[in-house]
């Protein structure tokens, strides 16, 4: 019969279409859309790893991994494993036991159509692990995997909301021990290496799935019939004695503080922490192998009250996030601000200390509310909740806004809500979403709940839209009796649409010996305060006393002759801040007017977190708004007003801060003479107590200002025992160079990826470079650092790209440098994101425009 002949042919078409049909698009990265399709198919997911890494950190790392999952998609669908690698590095693939061809799209790893069958599957796969999030170094290694680098190293499915469970089986040299998510099982040496079997972790998203390996000194303490590991590579034995034991028990602490608020025992299998050097974050919260910066955790006796608050903040963040982003995990990373906002917010709760209520909020203001106005106040001020397409452009959504706007915000919801109703919302949102995932919008529902407050209404103006308020007032007075007949307060937007923020704050009246407090809670663009009524003329008015409002706050001028008798060490604190942010918008005061002020405190101001904002202020109105002919002018006097206000303080630690002062803006030669000569003795004033460090950034001050530069700088090398230091201060020397064709030589080699891999030192070397005292001749980098940044923002970690920007742009204020920036975004096509941290990094630049007379 005829037709068996044509349906022979119809067959073979049909086997011939289906074998040149082309793969299914897919975009690089991990989109929105590829994500929600996969969450809706796969289930139950559990990864077994396997790497081989050798001592040479140049040296690949062999690996393998099976991944199993239940799937409930159909026979048609192709399933994408994500793998941001070379085809090359991909070995062998086998699908339910059996060997298929590797087909690889776009960073994607394709499976199917007809390989995968409903329930349980399993992907088999040999290949050459990535080294992008490896962070390898000559003698160990950590993994940071945050927000989507785990596909760069195996492939995965790398999205926060397809949890899994992880076994990993590392083989390593003989000497190096390791640490990861679950408890180690058992080890066996053969040869030159050792094989480490690690028991399954908890049920944790990908960028938490990590290890650290390598030669590190391990200390453990026996808590809770258990015991705390902590991996650390410090050397300086009187660190080590006076830290190991404060950072077991600020943990322990910690973990206690965040079960009794939550109502939730701490949710892992074990307590695991590591010591990094030259760490690119503050910290990394991996259940059971968090990653914190060495330098912040290893202090010695005399550590100054910043550095033990930063340690202790640094250990409360990253425990909190135990509960907030660990336990529960946000579903898109549009919501990483979520975790974010809880550990600054629990960390800020868990570091109060009972009957010191002024001293924690001296704290919060201080940490908070400077960072983020820097972003806040710039053309490119994102909101805390911001959209987002595509994991690859995750990075950009970190900053300041996140860390230090949201904690002002959720503590602003805690007192509209109060705050037992306010933890009882949190606590039902995490006993409701625990080892799942939730958005802010599951969080809002929740908390709406308990609360009579428009939620929504508060929500779309502190979270969805950026930017802060601009407050001013009008007093009237009784001529006759000086009584206050009227006063209204007006509140409009620094930049964009009209709103108001809701918010509580205060309004202070200032009399001889006596002070009264007003607290609105109101929010109108215009309002009457009539409970100020009546009252007699106060020597001045000063708003946001209390510092936990959040806004640009008008000053009444006739404070500043006040400024330094206030006796509220936090309305002092809210005062000079108040008073730099005005000065940047022109208002009240010029530059050189301001600096003149802060600087006359210098000696009057004894709270040490006051004394570090004053003279942070300092250094900052005298680098980037005054011109060099301004400094010139005033590099004696100033000098001279931070060295005797060193000799008049009491407390050791504000000597060493106005020595840091001193260090940072000193410009005579007989400054420099002194300088050096405490350098080369190593003999500090009376009082003032300097470590390996603090030389190392005295050495490195000089040679920014002396020909001897390199001699001073090779001399401090020789002083240097640490190796993990030695090798930071090899990146760096030679941005510091007193040769031009050096310093192009390190700015060249940095477009290299290679060169880049110890983020931190490239951002200090990149602050060297662009010195003040360097430009106008650093200008030349500009336009590359620029051009570089969408790959920086492509191959570096998440906060690299702001750090690369700041450390490059941070002190310009040149019309030629604004040009460069002007005309780059003119010209270039950058992602919104991307043009936002252009636009934050450079907005002191901008400033400074109009600023410098």
């Amino acid at each position: 019969m005829k037709w068996k002949p044509v349906l022979f042919f119809l067959l073979a078409c049909c086997a011939v279409a289906c074998k040149t049909r082309p793969e299914p698009a897919v975009s690089s990265g991990v989109s929105d859309s590829l994500a929600a399709s996969r969450k809706a198919v796969l289930h139950a997911i559990h990864y077994d790893l396997e790497f081989n890494i050798p001592a040479q950190k140049q040296a690949p790392i062999a690996a393998k991994e099976t991944i199993s999952f239940n799937y409930t998609g159909t026979k048609t669908q192709t399933l994408y494993l994500d793998f941001k690698e070379n085809a090359g590095a991909l070995k062998k693939l086998a699908v339910n036991g059996k060997e298929v061809p590797l087909r690889f799209r776009n960073e994607h790893l394709l499976i199917g159509p007809g390989d995968l069958k409903k329930g349980r599957n399993s992907i088999r796969i040999e290949f050459t692990a990535g080294n992008s999030a490896l962070n390898r170094r000559d003698d160990f290694l950590y993994t940071l995997f945050v927000p989507d680098r785990a596909r760069t190293v195996f492939p995965c499915f790398d999205q926060p909301d397809l949890k899994a469970v992880f076994n990993l089986t590392l083989t390593v040299p003989a000497d190096w021990v390791a640490i990861a998510n679950g408890r180690l099982q058992d080890s066996a040496i053969s040869g030159t290496g050792k094989t480490l079997r690690f028991a399954p972790s908890d049920t944790i998203s990908t960028y938490l799935f990590s290890f650290a390996a390598g030669r590190f000194q391990v200390a453990k303490e026996k808590w809770r019939n258990d015991s705390i590991e902590f991996f650390y590579r410090e050397t300086d034995r009187e660190k080590v004695a006076a830290s190991r034991d404060a950072i077991f028990d600020l943990y322990k602490k910690m973990v206690v503080f965040n079960e009794q608020w939550i109502g939730i025992a701490y949710p892992f299998q074990k307590h695991g922490f590591v010591a990094i050097p030259d760490f690119q974050f503050g910290g990394m919260e991996h259940p059971g192998a968090i990653l914190l910066q060495a330098s912040t955790l290893f202090l010695t006796k005399d550590a100054t009250e910043g550095q033990l608050n930063s340690r202790a903040q640094l250990l409360a963040h990253e425990v909190a996030h135990m509960w907030f982003g660990d336990l529960v995990t946000m579903d898109w990373f549009s919501d990483v601000w979520m975790k974010e906002v809880f550990a600054n917010f629990m960390a800020d709760k868990a570091n109060s200390v009972p009957g010191h209520e002024e001293g924690f909020a001296l704290k919060f203001l201080t940490d908070h509310l400077p960072p983020a106005y820097a972003v806040d106040r710039t053309t490119g001020a994102n909101p805390i909740r911001q959209p987002l397409d595509n994991l690859e452009n995750a990075g950009t959504l970190y900053g300041s806004i996140i860390y230090h706007k949201s904690p002002v915000m959720m503590r602003q919801l805690e007192e509209v809500m109060g705050t037992a109703d306010f933890q009882k919302g949190v606590r039902e949102y995490l006993k409701t979403y625990a080892y799942k995932n939730a958005s802010w919008p599951d969080l809002i529902r929740i908390l709406d709940r308990h609360t009579p407050t428009d939620l929504q209404a508060w929500n779309a103006v502190w979270v969805n839209e950026p930017g802060r308020p601009v407050f001013d007032y009008k007093t009237d007075y009784d001529t006759a009796t000086s009584q206050i007949t009227g006063f209204t307060v007006f509140q409009k937007p620094e930049s964009g649409t009209s709103r108001v923020w809701p918010q509580r704050f205060d309004i202070s009246f200032y009399y001889k010996g006596l002070v009264r407090t007003i607290t609105l809670q109101d929010s109108l663009a215009a309002q009457q305060v009539p409970r100020a009524a009546e009252r007699k003329r106060p020597l001045f008015i000063q708003f946001n006393a209390s510092g936990k409002g959040y806004g640009v706050w008008p000053v009444d001028t006739a404070m500043q002759a006040h400024l330094f008798s206030i006796d509220n060490y936090v309305s002092r604190a809210s005062a000079y801040i108040s008073l730099y942010e005005n000065m940047l918008n022109g208002r009240y005061n010029t530059p050189e007017q301001l600096l003149r002020l802060f600087a006359s405190g210098l000696n009057k101001e004894t709270v040490e977190l006051n004394l570090r904002l004053l003279t942070a202020y300092t250094g900052s109105i005298y680098w980037n708004f005054m011109s060099r002919q301004q400094r010139g002018q005033w590099t004696t006097q100033l000098e001279n007003s931070i060295w005797d206000a060193l000799q008049q303080q009491k407390n050791p630690n504000n000597k060493k801060i106005l020595f840091g002062c001193y260090q940072n803006v000193f410009g005579t030669e007989a400054a420099t003479s002194r300088l050096y000569g405490i350098w080369y003795s190593q003999d500090p004033p009376s009082s003032v107590v300097l470590k390996e460090e603090d030389y190392t950034g005295l050495a490195f001050a000089l040679a920014l200002r002396s020909r001897n530069g390199d001699h001073i700088l090779n001399q401090q090398l020789q002083r240097i025992k640490d190796p993990d230091r030695i090798k930071r201060f090899r990146i760096i020397l030679p941005a510091l160079s007193w040769n031009a064709a050096v310093r192009d030589q390190f700015f060249n080699g940095l477009q290299k990826k290679e060169n880049r891999s110890n983020e931190s030192a490239a951002g200090m070397a990149l602050s060297y470079l662009h010195h003040p005292l360097r430009q106008p001749s650093a200008e030349k980098y500009l336009q590359k650092t620029l051009e570089l940044l969408p790959e920086i923002q492509q191959t570096g970690d998440i906060f690299f790209p702001g750090n690369w920007l700041q450390s490059s742009f941070g002190s310009y204020q040149s019309a030629s440098a604004y040009h460069i920036v002007t005309t780059f975004l003119k010209q270039q096509s950058l992602s919104p994101s991307l043009k936002a941290k252009v636009l934050q990094s450079t907005d002191q630049l901008r400033r400074a425009q109009s600023l410098i007379r």
